[in-house]
């Protein structure tokens, strides 16, 4: 990476910081508490993209240099959106709601630095097979998803067994479309890990 840029990542998620590892960027990691308050009235659509530009508003208030990423990822069904769960039964009430249809998996990213903020979202649709009751508890039981939107991950058990078909990215819902932020960084902020 260009040694001019210093990049901060500023996101808790263990799968972020990794896929932006694996492309190959050197980056640090910096976190404060952020209250995510959604406007009443916000389109769901729109709410993963408004949560990652608030963010990174938030930290481009405390640090200076740096070039800044945000993101947020929310899962929505029938304009619900789908955040943390918050205990064991929210978990399981979502992975039933999710069983038998396609929910639409949102990434808002966010990108500043000194002179420009730019924000995308990326969004891929997401089919579950039938889950039964047993399959949920033992899912929600052994990988106990409270720290991811719509209370599953991708690349866990439910992913592998129970999951279809996906339209879009396979990285966005793991948290971070890797390959957007890749020609953001790239094109409008000339940061490449290949320099």
């Amino acid at each position: 990476m260009n040694s001019a840029h210093h990049l901060i990542l500023a996101s808790n998620s263990p799968r972020r910081q990794e896929l932006l590892r694996q492309s190959g960027y050197n980056f640090e990691v910096v976190t404060y508490d952020f209250e995510e308050v959604i406007p009443d009235g916000l389109p769901s659509a729109t709410v993963a993209e408004y949560l990652a530009r608030e963010k990174n508003d938030f930290y481009r208030s405390r640090l200076e240099n740096q070039t800044i990423i945000t993101a947020d990822t929310t899962v929505v069904l029938d304009q619900q959106v789908f955040n943390k769960p918050t205990d064991r039964q929210e978990a399981l009430k979502m992975i039933h709601t999710f069983s038998s249809k396609t929910h639409e998996v949102i990434s808002g990213v966010c990108v500043s630095n000194l002179k420009k903020s730019i924000s995308f979202s990326s969004r891929t649709l997401v089919t579950f097979e039938a889950i039964s009751e047993q399959e949920a508890i033992h899912y929600v039981d052994t990988f106990k998803p409270f720290d991811k939107a719509g209370a599953y991950g991708i690349q866990e058990w439910i992913g592998l067994t129970k999951i279809s078909k996906i339209e879009g990215s396979y990285f966005n819902v793991v948290g971070l479309p890797i390959q957007e932020l890749y020609d953001v960084l790239n094109d409008q902020f000339d940061i490449n890990p290949l320099d």
